[in-house]
């Protein structure tokens, strides 16, 4: 395995393939890391700067970081495990969307976060994604250098970005965005249909310059390679939002974003899991990534929910409603369609 960089041996491929496939396995995939889930100070260069300051594009040169991605993607020829390694910009330190959606980036110990602009609705219904906009500019600079300096021994993936509801809660406040399903509903379902648009967009722009790995698409956070257009999903935010609004609100934005991308996949955590079935009754949702949490149900409690997860992806794949390649979007609502 040393023999080939970075451990990213071809012939793995053919698991994430009957991985995607529900193909039949001896055993699940399985990989290994020493790199944590805050990443910043694996970064020299970011040892310097100093916590509750502002970070801003300019800081970021994506050439400083190169050595450093070079040395984590290196723990896999070390470790013969099943999966591919390959490098996202920033490898999740950066909150890329929220600054590109004009948010004040603040740095902290171990990461770096958006902060809260608390817009009016109004407000926010006019944010867009600025290409010309200096951390969109500098996320796309970040991933060509990655590609150049990958010279395809490793796979380069889009950054992990935070879907529509944590989106509502950073541009309009954590407790206002909570409010706005009661006090205007429909304000509020075209806000997360706008930013569904923009989780879209910004996916769409970073794999049309990003090289295929093999001619499949990664996601670096998962180490997770697909044979189709790949997006990582998520809506941290709906922890606080029941069955009934997700559904009414959030689950056709779910439903749209995925349907956008042959593989795309969620991330959960287990404190979410009174929303799963909520969750799973999106088919064009390929695969779902459930965190363990230290303040979520106990292991053995949780074996159900992975349970009932594989049972409804067999029944798909047997059933055939998910599919192996792009859906056309679906209708939000009566009044609203989505058309990204």
């Amino acid at each position: 395995m040393a023999c080939i960089p970075y451990g990213n041996d071809p012939a793995k491929i053919e698991r994430y393939r009957t991985f995607w496939s529900r193909g039949d396995a001896r055993r699940p995939l399985v990989a290994f890391t020493l790199v944590g889930w805050f990443p910043l100070r694996e970064f020299a260069v970011c040892r310097s700067w100093a916590p509750d300051t502002a970070l801003t594009p300019e800081m970021i040169d994506p050439s400083a970081f190169l050595d450093d991605h070079i040395r984590m993607l290196r723990e896999g020829e070390i470790m013969d495990d099943d999966a591919l390694r390959g490098a996202c910009p920033g490898q999740l330190a950066f909150p890329w969307l929220p600054g590109m959606l004009g948010a004040k980036v603040r740095i902290l110990p171990d990461s770096a976060v958006g902060e809260e602009r608390r817009l009016t609705l109004a407000e926010a219904l006019e944010v867009r994604l600025d290409h010309a906009n200096p951390w969109f500019r500098k996320y796309i600079e970040y991933g060509d250098a990655l590609a150049r300096g990958s010279r395809g021994d490793f796979p380069v993936s889009h950054s992990a970005e935070i879907g529509p509801t944590d989106l509502h809660a950073l541009l309009r406040g954590g407790t206002q965005s909570l409010l706005d399903p009661t006090d205007d509903p429909e304000g509020t379902a075209r806000l997360l249909s706008q930013l569904g648009g923009i989780f879209v967009e910004l996916t769409r722009e970073f794999w049309k310059r990003t090289p295929l790995f093999h001619g499949g698409y990664f996601d670096a956070q998962y180490s997770l390679w697909a044979p189709g257009p790949i997006a990582r999903m998520q809506e941290d935010a709906t922890a606080t939002w029941s069955p009934r609004l997700y559904r009414k609100f959030v689950q056709p934005v779910d439903r749209a974003i995925a349907g956008c991308f042959a593989n795309s996949f969620m991330h959960l955590h287990s404190t979410s899991m009174f929303l799963l079935e909520s969750i799973l009754e999106i088919d064009e949702i390929a695969c779902f990534e459930i965190n363990h949490d230290a303040l979520g149900p106990p292991l053995d409690r949780m074996i159900p929910r992975f349970q009932r997860v594989q049972q409804v992806l067999r029944l798909s794949r047997n059933g055939a409603p998910w599919r192996l390649a792009p859906r056309r979007t679906q209708p939000l609502t009566s009044r609203l369609s989505m058309r990204w």
